[in-house]
Parts: structure tokens; C-alpha cells; sequence
């Protein structure tokens, strides 16, 4: 895995909107939910097919413009949020520059066919001992 790499300020866009959920006094008057665009198409800090696994991870979060918006309101402040939403960014980055490991197809060996064969007969012989006694009287 390569280290992660730094993101230009110029690919974020953050705004800040109301939070659901309990705040007191202030949950009517404080936009502390945030909101990161990050400008995924644009973008020049990715590689194109560190790009298209970020796509794929990304889902319902990728817009039809090309952004990833990652919502925050775990916090009570615009800053605890604004760095949620860093983290969460960070860490779907972090995964999708994972390369999945290529899979090679492979035949059993010879060894490992004849012992499945072997337990296959001894099955078989297990099984043919079970049998009732028929007696040709």
C-alpha cells in the first residue's frame, strides 16, 4: 500500500447546515452539521484506477457531477464535524488504495485428488457396513 496522499484544499468544498437529533437552545439557531465535496472527477491527486475503486466504495455518496458528499453531525460544533467528515474522507481514500490481489485459477494437485478419492472409498465402505443382512433363504 503506498502512503496516502495529500488532497488540495482546492477538491474540498465544505458547508455547514443544520443538525437533526437533540442540541437544547441552540439546535434552531447553529449550523453544525457538515457537508465535504470532494471533487473526485477533478481531482488530480488519484490515480485513475484508485478513481474508480473510490467510485465503487463511495455509492450513494457519489453524485451524478462527480462529487463524494460525506455528511457529519456526530458533533455539537462545526469543527468536531468538519473533522469527522476529514476522517471519514481519509479512511475511504485509505480503502481504496488497497490494489485487490489478483486471482490466479489453480488445479488441485495430484496428492490432494487421490486423498479425496481415498476418503470418498472409505466413506463408501463405512456406508456399505450399515446395510441390513439379506439372507437368500
Amino acid at each position: 500500500m503506498s502512503a496516502t496522499p495529500i488532497i488540495p484544499d482546492a477538491d474540498l468544498r465544505f458547508s455547514f447546515v443544520r443538525a437533526g437529533g437533540p442540541g437544547g437552545q441552540n439546535v434552531n439557531k447553529i449550523a453544525s452539521a457538515a457537508q465535504l465535496r470532494f471533487d473526485l472527477a477533478g481531482t488530480q491527486a488519484l490515480d485513475a484506477a484508485t478513481k474508480a475503486r473510490l467510485r465503487t466504495l463511495a455509492g450513494r455518496r457519489l453524485n451524478a457531477a462527480g462529487d463524494i458528499l460525506i455528511m457529519a453531525s456526530t458533533h455539537r460544533t462545526q469543527e468536531g464535524n468538519r473533522r469527522a467528515a476529514l476522517q471519514r474522507l481519509d479512511e475511504l481514500i485509505n480503502r481504496a488504495l488497497i490494489v485487490p490481489k489478483v486471482r490466479r485459477a489453480t488445479r488441485p494437485t495430484r496428492g490432494s485428488n487421490e486423498r479425496r478419492i481415498a476418503g470418498k472409498l472409505h466413506q463408501q465402505h463405512t456406508k456399505r457396513l450399515r446395510r441390513g443382512v439379506h439372507n437368500d433363504d
